[in-house]
């Protein structure tokens, strides 16, 4: 893990030259470019990953297109999927599959597959081959949708050529009060719901029954006994020090664990604020999520050790008698969570400290030796 952070900071010095320059950075036909402002014009890119303050791509990409800027601007053919954010918008070229935009002003043009937009200002300029999910202040429709329509908006401006060949669903504060054209849609091929309705269109969220709550509790109590097994198994000298480091020393791993965890989260935000590094944020975002799960198991796990010590049995020796440490502290560490505002503390507390004992263990800090 502590590798793949050294590569990942390595492989964002590398290419920062090249994309500050204005560069591509190419890697199996696909094509990445950030910077403060991107233009990409040589369509040869199958994958397209463009970031910027203002992006703008003139010629085609074969594949999907992944896009995020203030200032977007689309001239050339998407052949795949378009992911688009930004504040101000405009797909002017053809998008072979779905399209999937947000932002505050969007102009769409034709999209061969469904739609998924968003923003203040919308204008759909090009015909839609499949359904459409608007949703809007204002949306202007210029444009035939082969599919359904769900359109929630205040005001909608229907073009000459706007028309619906599937049902039409209109999401108003009092249904009946935008007008629809016949040319659009027929009356009987409109659907007119209240805006509760479309907040709940993915479903109402309901509380977890009993049942769940307790399968979900049991398969938490698997994964870690059966990871801690895995572990033991497989380098039982490294789990025995990151236990003994964490149980002899538990304030120090705590403290190097919330030092570990900062710079993970900092440097995601830090490469996020630069531009150049955006491309890395998500890859931090991982490695941080996956350290404070490696550091909740292997605190689960001394934690366990630690409360089989207090009741007078030895370390455990045996792979078996490891998992069985390690379920014991996710279940007593679970229990304890469910304790209003203190819970979560010590569950964050563990975590930590698991991140912490394991970064003692592999950098061994010389005023520590």
């Amino acid at each position: 893990m502590f590798r793949l952070l050294v590569f990942l900071t390595a492989l964002s010095w590398v290419t920062a030259p090249a994309l500050a320059e204005g560069g591509f950075l190419g890697i199996g036909g696909d094509v990445y470019r950030a910077a403060q402002s991107v233009t990409y014009d040589t369509g040869d890119a199958d994958d397209l990953f463009l970031a910027g303050e203002t992006v703008r791509a003139t010629a085609a990409a074969t594949g999907t297109a992944h896009v995020a800027g203030r200032w977007i601007t689309l001239e050339g053919d998407i052949g795949g999927d378009l992911y688009a954010a930004g504040m101000t918008v405009k797909i002017e070229a053809p998008v072979v599959g779905d399209a999937t935009v947000t932002g505050y002003e969007v102009t769409l043009g034709e999209i061969g597959g469904d739609l998924r937009a968003s923003g203040s200002k919308l204008s759909l300029d090009g015909p839609v081959g499949g359904y459409a999910l608007l949703a809007g202040e204002t949306l202007t429709l210029g444009a035939p949708i082969a599919g359904d329509a769900h359109v929630m908006a205040r005001e909608v401006e229907f073009g000459r050529d706007a028309q619906v060949d599937g049902r039409l669903v209109l999401y108003e504060a009092e249904p009946g009060t935008l007008d629809v054209p016949e040319t659009v849609a027929p009356a009987d091929r409109i659907e007119r719901r209240t805006l509760p309705e479309w907040e709940g269109e993915l479903g109402a969220i309901r509380p977890p029954s009993l049942g769940e709550i307790i399968a979900r509790y049991l398969m938490g109590i698997v994964i870690v006994a059966g990871i801690a097994a895995l572990v033991a198994a497989l380098a039982p000298k490294t789990l025995a020090e990151i236990r003994a480091q964490l149980l002899v020393h538990p304030a120090r791993s705590l403290w190097f664990g919330f030092l570990a965890q900062s710079l993970l989260i900092g440097a995601m935000v830090v490469l996020a604020i630069s531009v150049v590094g955006l491309l890395l944020s998500p890859a931090m975002a991982v490695v941080a999520g996956l350290t404070g799960l490696a550091g909740y198991i292997l605190g689960a796990y001394a934690f366990g050790v630690g409360l089989l010590q207090a009741v007078g049995r030895p370390l455990p020796a045996q792979w078996s008698e490891r998992a069985i440490a390690g379920a014991l502290g996710a279940a007593v560490a679970c229990l304890l969570a469910l304790i209003p505002f203190v819970g979560w503390l010590f569950v964050l507390a563990l975590t930590l400290a698991g991140v912490g004992a394991a970064v003692l263990h592999l950098l061994r800090p010389r005023f520590f030796a």
